[in-house]
């Protein structure tokens, strides 16, 4: 569904970098539950290489497609396969898609993010220009909330100033490299190609309370145990983790998910547990009434290919230690024979 108004030629003269025909496809896979199981991602990525090969994993929930090679072969264009995409998803799996449809991975994000949930949202060459004049600058990828700021603060406070602005002021704001970065990003100019990846192995843990559970006490508990699970699990297995992502569940069975990289990749319970705490904490729940959390470490690596900086700390040394003597009893006398003080008891079987 195309609904950007055609340029009027009043914006930046930008139709020298224009870029080609739209080829790329942004989706994004909106689960009515608020959550994609790893399993369910998969399957929704495998429905994308049915159209092409060039599929590049955005986990939890997206993906890039580049479906240049598939137009001929379908005889549509990419507007149209984006909207074969939504259907298809819907109809096997219940999951209905937003998708934006432009001619590099940076539109296309913008595409998708700019429209109503459940749209095909396609950007022609010709109105990409007038399309990110009137975004602000907080919605050009790449524009965290800080660089945002920043350049609020100089009055760059929509794409069109920021791509009207010279290179050199915007160097002197943010630096040489992120300036030129951005400058051409409000330009349209993204030369960045759709990379074929798998999405990285992950592994889960969740609790579903008996009762709504308004405790945060009792909340912090339960996340200590999933990381402890999760801890075990990953050392079991010589893996470590890059990210931990929080999913808390409400009593209306909407969802919050929330994901933060790790200081460094481990299985360490500890250092789950204060990511697990801080992603919580930062949700500021207060009263409301949660029905499900879900601990998820991303990225999974082996461990022997990851860094790990030397600790001089003796508790800490100390805590591996006893870690490791915990692990040998759980795998001699089960998962629940030792757990960490102040988790949640194991649920029943």
């Amino acid at each position: 569904m195309n609904d950007i108004p055609a340029n009027d030629g009043s914006a930046n003269d930008r139709s020298a970098n224009a870029p080609g025909e739209p080829h790329v496809l942004y989706v994004h896979f909106g689960d009515p539950t608020g959550d994609l199981t790893p399993e369910r991602y998969d399957a929704l990525l495998a429905l994308l290489t049915d159209i092409t090969p060039v599929v590049q994993a955005l986990p939890p929930d997206a993906a890039l497609a580049d479906v240049r090679g598939a137009l001929r072969y379908f005889g549509r264009d990419a507007a149209e396969l984006a909207r074969l995409v939504r259907l298809r998803a819907l109809a096997l799996y219940g999951v209905d898609c937003t998708i934006g449809v432009a001619a590099s991975p940076l539109l296309a994000r913008m595409a998708a993010q700019a429209g109503e949930p459940g749209q095909v949202r396609e950007i022609r060459p010709e109105e990409a220009a007038d399309f990110l004049d009137r975004r602000p600058v907080a919605a050009l990828h790449g524009v965290g909330p800080a660089t945002a700021r920043a350049l609020c603060a100089y009055g760059l406070d929509s794409v069109g100033r920021l791509a009207a602005a010279p290179l050199a002021t915007l160097q002197r704001i943010l630096g040489a490299a992120p300036g030129r970065r951005l400058h051409e990003r409000a330009r349209g100019i993204d030369p960045t190609p759709v990379t074929p990846t798998a999405p990285p192995r992950s592994a889960s843990a969740e609790h579903r309370f008996e009762r709504d559970e308004l405790d945060a006490a009792r909340r912090r508990g339960v996340l200590l145990t999933l990381a402890d699970e999760l801890g075990f699990r990953l050392r079991a297995e010589e893996q470590v983790a890059r990210a931990l992502t929080l999913t808390v569940r409400y009593a209306d069975r909407s969802a919050t998910t929330r994901t933060r990289t790790l200081p460094e990749p481990t299985a360490h319970t500890p250092a789950l547990a204060t990511v697990a705490y801080a992603l919580h904490d930062a949700l500021a729940l207060q009263r409301a009434r949660v029905r499900e959390v879900a601990l998820r470490a991303e990225e999974l690596t082996a461990a022997e290919l990851a860094s790990h900086q030397l600790s001089f700390d003796v508790r800490e040394e100390k805590a591996r230690r006893a870690e490791a003597a915990a692990d040998r009893a759980r795998r001699r006398f089960g998962p629940y024979a030792v757990r960490p003080a102040g988790s949640d008891p194991p649920r029943a079987a």
